[in-house]
C-alpha cells in the first residue's frame, strides 16, 4: 500500500505541472497502461479531476473540479506560499477581510511544514517587516529571486555576515532587517566596506553568500528601521529627486504625505522643506498637486519645466470651457 501511495503521489505531482500522454506517464513511473488507469481512478475517487483526451495529441491532465483537493508542493512552492500567504496576514495586500482567512490558512500550513521548510519560512518572516500603505504610485515592481531572500533572512537569524554581489564590485555586510514595501524589497545592513548604516534595495542584489563569520549586532541607526528606509528611499531611493519649498508648517505637511514619498524639513513655524522622489518626473508633479498647498519648486529644473507645462495647458483649457 505505501508504494501505491508513493506512486499515486508521484502522478499527482506529474499532472500539476502540465498535461502527459499515458504513455510518458508510464514511462515516468515505470508501471503498466493498467496500472495506470487504475491510479487515476485512484486520484479521481479522492476528489482530483483528472481529464482524460484522445488523439494524437491527447492524453491526461488535472482540470478544474467543485471543490478544493490538497496540493502538491516543492519546497521552493511551499516557502513561497507560507511567506505570501504570511505577508497578507500582516495586511499588507489592501484587500478588506483577508488577514483572518489569511492566518488560518498559514496555521494549516506551518502545522504540516517540515522543519527544513520552517525554519526558512520563520526566519523570512522574523527578518522582515512591513512599509507603510502604498502611496498609490505606480512605479514598477522590482521582482528578487526568492533565494536571495532566503538566505538574507537566514543570516539575520543566525547573526552571518554576508558577502553581496552589487555592481561594481561585492560587499561584506551585516545584515539586520527586510523591509517589504509597494512590492519591493530593503535589506537594512552595515557596510564592513564604507563602514556606514545602508538601506540596499534587494532588486540590486545580483548575488548573496552566506559567510561563516558571525557579528556582534551594533546599535541601530534608527529605532524604527522602517521609518530609517523610508527616508533612504525618499531621498537618495529614487530615479529623479526635488527641493520644494511648501508655504505651510512642516507638521501639516508630513501629515499629508506618505514617509517614502519626501523627508521634511522645518524652514520656520510656516515655511518648510521638502525633499521628495519619484521614478519620473511626472509623478513628483502628481504628488505635489495632491499636497493641496502652495508651494515653490527650488530644482531640478526640468521640473519647473514641466509644471509650466502643466500650468498652460490647465489654463488654455479653463479658456477654452464653455
Amino acid at each position: 500500500m505505501a508504494a501505491t501511495t508513493t506512486r499515486v503521489l508521484r502522478l499527482l505531482s506529474l499532472l500539476q505541472d502540465r498535461a502527459h500522454t499515458g504513455r510518458e506517464l508510464a514511462e515516468r513511473l515505470d508501471i503498466t497502461d493498467r496500472t495506470l488507469r487504475n491510479d487515476i481512478q485512484r486520484l479521481r475517487e479522492l476528489g482530483y479531476p483528472v481529464h482524460a483526451e484522445r488523439g494524437a495529441i491527447g492524453g491526461y491532465r488535472l482540470g478544474r473540479g467543485s471543490s478544493m483537493p490538497p496540493l502538491l508542493l516543492d519546497d521552493d512552492e511551499t516557502v513561497a506560499v507560507a511567506v505570501a500567504v504570511g505577508l497578507a496576514e500582516d495586511g499588507s495586500t489592501g484587500i478588506a477581510d483577508i488577514t483572518e482567512n489569511a492566518a488560518r490558512a498559514l496555521a494549516k500550513l506551518e502545522q504540516i511544514l517540515p522543519k527544513r521548510l520552517q525554519r526558512k519560512v520563520t526566519a523570512l518572516r522574523n527578518a522582515t517587516a512591513i512599509g507603510p500603505a502604498t502611496t498609490g504610485s505606480r512605479e514598477p515592481d522590482a521582482p528578487v529571486p526568492a533565494a536571495i531572500l532566503t538566505t538574507l533572512a537566514s543570516a539575520i537569524r543566525d547573526g552571518a555576515t554576508v558577502h553581496i554581489g552589487l555592481n561594481p564590485a561585492d560587499n561584506e555586510i551585516e545584515p539586520y532587517r527586510m523591509i517589504n514595501w509597494q512590492r519591493r524589497w530593503y535589506l537594512v545592513a552595515y557596510d564592513l566596506e564604507t563602514h556606514s548604516w545602508r538601506a540596499i534595495p534587494v532588486a540590486q542584489v545580483q548575488r548573496a553568500v552566506a559567510g561563516s563569520r558571525r557579528f556582534a549586532a551594533r546599535s541601530l541607526p534608527d529605532d524604527d528601521l522602517v521609518a530609517f528606509v523610508m527616508r533612504h528611499i525618499a531621498s537618495t531611493g529614487w530615479k529623479v529627486h526635488a527641493r520644494v519649498t511648501v508655504l505651510a508648517p512642516a507638521e501639516t505637511v508630513i501629515a499629508r504625505i506618505n514617509p517614502a514619498v519626501g523627508v521634511v524639513e522645518a524652514v520656520d513655524a510656516d515655511t518648510c522643506i521638502l525633499l521628495t522622489g519619484a521614478d519620473a518626473l511626472e509623478t513628483i508633479a502628481i504628488y505635489l498637486s495632491m499636497l493641496m498647498m502652495d508651494f515653490r519648486v527650488d530644482g531640478p529644473p526640468e521640473l519647473v519645466a514641466h509644471l509650466r507645462t502643466l500650468a498652460r495647458r490647465y489654463t488654455e483649457s479653463v479658456e477654452l470651457a464653455p
